[in-house]
């Protein structure tokens, strides 16, 4: 047995992300009054890209919401009608300029499972040739790191995105 919604109050709906308060009643009958729960219609996916030399590709993304410039691995969200290896690819070359193949799926996760629907899909690939053109209104700049580079990374902290982390520290135990 699930939990189950007795009603819904709209707080805020748009096509990027809802906000709702819903009545709901747990299996052991206990009920919560206002369980706020956000909603969002796109699925998303972020890329581990690897080179010939086995470094993974970051890029330095505008965060408007911390007021910051992370490094993360390219992510994004699932256009209507695209497979999650379609908007791997597509991600990754609006973020960088590459170009990529031998696309795989890794992982699926709900990141913030108690109070939204969120999917993400971890998928990874392989870089093949790039033009350095990317989008700049998106990303400032882009590097290659290696195995060590990255460990170093999530050990000073300098790593704060968790779609990155999750989909990175994923590499790093692939082995």
């Amino acid at each position: 047995m699930k939990p189950k919604r007795l009603s819904r109050t709209v707080i805020y709906e748009n096509p990027w992300v809802s906000l709702y308060v819903d009545k709901v009643r747990f299996p052991g009958g206990r009920i919560i009054e206002r369980h706020h729960v956000l909603e969002f219609e796109k699925e998303a996916v972020a890329v581990v890209v690897e080179n010939d030399h086995g470094q993974v590709l970051l890029v330095h993304v505008y965060r408007y919401t911390t007021g910051s410039i992370e490094w993360e691995v390219p992510a994004g969200i699932i256009e209507p009608g695209e497979s999650i290896l379609e908007a791997a690819e597509r991600e990754v070359r609006e973020e960088s300029g590459y170009d990529t193949c031998d696309h795989e799926w890794v992982y699926t996760f709900h990141p913030m499972n108690g109070i939204a629907n969120k999917v993400f899909h971890v998928a990874r690939s392989r870089a093949t040739q790039g033009t350095g053109v990317f989008d700049q209104n998106e990303v400032q700049a882009y590097k290659w790191v290696s195995r060590e580079e990255i460990r170093a990374m999530i050990a000073d902290r300098s790593l704060k995105d968790g779609y990155s982390l999750t989909a990175l520290l994923l590499y790093l135990t692939s082995d």
